[in-house]
């Protein structure tokens, strides 16, 4: 049987577990879910999710939500599976500490600005250009340390591709798409860690999925 991913790949949190499946070159179904309708909200989705958020997650008798959690579960229990997200030859204490600057760090600023660019103009609803610009600022700040960083790493975590970069990956491709793109292309390390990871087949495969 499928895995089963539910939600919309406009959403960064759907397109980072797809990622990790397109990676592992596994097989899985993504079942929309109508946010416009409140399909989100509805007893058997929330029997999936109990917060009423998108993404949830099946594997067989295994359900799992929050994005990062189901990416991770992904890394493991199919690490045998194409490319392995989670390896040995990269520090776990680099990887674990990546994983999670990415999610602390890194996503809070990042994707308030792409919900104001990208996801608000779509619904009918009006861009608060002070809050992209407060937002920005923040991010600009994380991306000064990235650039350190990446100018002594090919990758986030290290020398090998890792679920860590993965995880950068759906946020940043928006990024990419809006006004503010300058935060990423400006920074010359960033953009070359940005330009080999995104070249990867399986991200390719993955990007051509995003409706923007």
């Amino acid at each position: 049987m499928a895995m089963k991913v539910y939600g919309v790949t406009l959403s960064s949190n759907v397109v980072r577990p797809i990622a990790a499946l397109n990676e592992k070159g596994l097989e899985y179904e993504l079942c929309p879910v109508d946010l416009s309708t409140g399909a989100h909200k509805k007893p058997e989705f929330l029997a999936l999710n109990p917060f009423g958020q998108i993404p949830a997650f099946q594997d067989g008798d295994v359900a799992i939500f929050e994005s990062r959690a189901i990416s991770r579960y992904i890394a493991t229990k199919y690490k045998e599976s194409g490319g392995d997200l989670l390896p040995v030859t990269v520090s776990c204490a680099q990887l674990e500490t990546w994983l999670q600057v990415e999610s602390s760090q890194f996503n809070p600023s990042i994707s308030e600005i792409n919900f104001e660019l990208t996801i608000k103009p779509m619904i009918g609803m009006t861009t608060d250009m002070s809050n992209v610009e407060k937002k920005a600022e923040k991010l600009s700040a994380v991306l000064d340390v990235y650039e350190a960083h990446l100018a002594k790493n090919k990758y986030i975590a290290g020398d090998a591709f890792t679920l860590a970069d993965l995880n950068h990956m759906p946020d940043i491709y928006l990024l990419l798409k809006s006004a503010k793109a300058d935060l990423i292309t400006s920074r010359p390390h960033v953009k070359a860690w940005w330009d080999d990871i995104s070249a990867r087949p399986a991200w390719k495969k993955t990007a051509a999925s995003i409706p923007v």
